[in-house]
Formats: C-alpha cells, sequence, structure tokens
C-alpha cells in the first residue's frame, strides 16, 4: 500500500504515520508546518517521503497523488477558539482544502479517500450518545467547516462512486500535542509553576480517547470498513473539565490555588458522548487504559521540555 497521509506532521497525523510504517507501508506525509505541523514529531521516521505544502494547492496536489493507493487526510485547521477569532482560515483548509484533495485524489485515480473529522460535528448532547446517524448540529465555526467536509466527503461518494470513509473521534490525548490543547497546556503550565485556566464552571463534559486508540479505529476504517460510511471512535471515559483538572493537579503534585477561572468560551459544547458501537464490527475497541494513558502522558511533557517550549502558540486553551 502506498499511502497520502495529510497533516502527517501533527499530533495525530505523525502517530498514524508511525503506525503505518511499522506496518510496512509507502507512505508520504503532506504538510503545511503551521504552527501545529512539526517536523520533530516525524523524528525517527526514515521510511518515508515528506512534502512541505498544502491540502488547497490543486497544482501541489496533482504532482503528488499520482502513484497512491489510498488518501488518508488529518489536514485541518482544529482549535475552536481559534475558529472563533477567524472563521476564515477554518473554511479554507476545512471546506475548500477537502474539496481540492477529492478533486486530486479522483483525477489521480486514488482508490480510498479517508476523511478524519471529530464528534463536535454533533453539537451538544445531554445524555446518552451519538450514532452515526444523527444528524450534524455543530456549534462553531471549527465544527461547522468538518461537518461541511463530511457532507463534501458523502457527496463525493454519491455523486463520483469514490470510495469515501469518514471517521468522527472524541477528544484525542497522548505525546506531541500541541500545548494550546487542555491537556498539555494543563500540565505545561503546572510543570513551569504557572496558573491553568477554567472555562465557566467547569462542568463540559467530553470523552477522552487516546491517541493510539485513535489511530488503531482509522486503520481498521482503512482495512475493512465501507465506502461512503461514517465511523464514531470514542475511548469510552467522560469526565467533567473540573475532573480533568483534578487529575492534571494530582499528577503534577499542584493544588486549586492553581487553578483560574476564566469565563466560558462562546457556544461552549456541554457534553460531547459518541455511540462507536458500528466501530467494533471491525475489531475496534480503546485498548489504553486511561489512567495509565494519562500517567504516561504527563510523563512525557515532563520529560520533553525542549519539544513544547519550542512550540509556537497564540491561542487560549481549550477542549
Amino acid at each position: 500500500m502506498r499511502a497520502l497521509v495529510t497533516g502527517g506532521a501533527g499530533f495525530i497525523g505523525s502517530r498514524f504515520v508511525r503506525d503505518l510504517l511499522a506496518e510496512g507501508a509507502r507512505v508520504t506525509v503532506l504538510d503545511r508546518l503551521t504552527y501545529a505541523g512539526n517536523l520533530a514529531n516525524l523524528e525517527g521516521c526514515d521510511r518515508h517521503t515528506f512534502v512541505r505544502g498544502d491540502i488547497a494547492d490543486p497544482h501541489l496536489l496533482a504532482s503528488v497523488l499520482p502513484g497512491h493507493d489510498v488518501v488518508v487526510n488529518f489536514a485541518a485547521e482544529t482549535h475552536v477558539d481559534r475558529s472563533i477569532a477567524d472563521p476564515t482560515a477554518f473554511l479554507r483548509t476545512n471546506v475548500l482544502g477537502v474539496q481540492t484533495l477529492l478533486d486530486a485524489a479522483r483525477a489521480a485515480g486514488v482508490t480510498t479517500f479517508v476523511q478524519i473529522s471529530t464528534d463536535e460535528v454533533y453539537g451538544s448532547i445531554e445524555r446518552g450518545s451519538w450514532p452515526e446517524t444523527d444528524p450534524l448540529r455543530p456549534n462553531s465555526p471549527y465544527a461547522a467547516a468538518k461537518a461541511g467536509a463530511d457532507l463534501l466527503c458523502l457527496a463525493y461518494h454519491r455523486t463520483y462512486g469514490m470510495d469515501v470513509r469518514i471517521t468522527r473521534c472524541s477528544n484525542n490525548y497522548g505525546p506531541r500535542q500541541h500545548p494550546e490543547k487542555l491537556i498539555p497546556h494543563f500540565v505545561t503550565r503546572l510543570l513551569t509553576g504557572r496558573t491553568v485556566p477554567l472555562y465557566g464552571d467547569g462542568g463540559n463534559v467530553r470523552d477522552w480517547l487516546h491517541v493510539a486508540d485513535h489511530c488503531r479505529g482509522v486503520r481498521a476504517v482503512l482495512a475493512k470498513g465501507s465506502p461512503g460510511e461514517v465511523y464514531n471512535i470514542g475511548g469510552g471515559t467522560e469526565l467533567t473539565n473540573v475532573e480533568m483538572t483534578r487529575l492534571l493537579l494530582d499528577a503534577c503534585g499542584a493544588d486549586w490555588s492553581r487553578v483560574e477561572r476564566v469565563p466560558d468560551r462562546p457556544g461552549h459544547d456541554r457534553r460531547y458522548a459518541v455511540d462507536y458501537t458500528k466501530i467494533q464490527s471491525l475489531g475496534y475497541a480503546p485498548e489504553v487504559a486511561f489512567t495509565e494513558g494519562l500517567a504516561a502522558t504527563v510523563a512525557w511533557y515532563r520529560d520533553h521540555p525542549r519539544w513544547w517550549a519550542e512550540t509556537p502558540t497564540a491561542a487560549p486553551p481549550g477542549s
């Protein structure tokens, strides 16, 4: 298999690249290397080809895509707070970029296209969990852009017969995650003696998914999924932001005096929860126990201060 992994220098994409290489695949990484893309994430991955570029560049894609069997698209603007400040960049990459990538993949005769999406496209849910058939009700510009890309992918399957598959994951965590995200932001601030921000009343609930399990689910969809289908990937560990904050304080040897209450994010979704029964038919189940995964994640940031000290960030954190 020859795979093009877009956004492959990012947090999740780089882990997926490592997994594919371990399975013997030939991999090309295409990444624009914005603030979230980091070549250090690919250190030790010697058997891949790296191309710096933009999924919204049709001429570049026309030169890179021929000869690849599959495309796995991790490339995206992802941070909700950034999308509130500047929705335009999110629409450009997450919608128009995906449309450009779909067109190029179709022209190049790519066999399978996997679009990496998010549970945020469903909106917010008070109780229960979303199956893949639930309507999309995005509440942030980021989520709306990702929902738009999902609908485009499904339209390309129905209109052009492309083998497009979509995954929607819950909140990821693990090594190499950008410090603007909740867990690494809190950990890096606590390790350097600073305070951490807690939105609103801290009652927002998220389901946490280790990056290794997420990539395991994507590989299952790539290997065994069906064209035109959507697959939720969940981790099975729901926590309020207050509960997560308490765990991170304990892990970093800090107390509640280091927590600063801040105004809630505009349109902040209260709770996310995906029903991932469907993907279990492909052999997926989360394998990383949350307690162990969180401890290992905190240890990674403690042991790699240079990595996060040199990572640019310009936005407040969120989940």
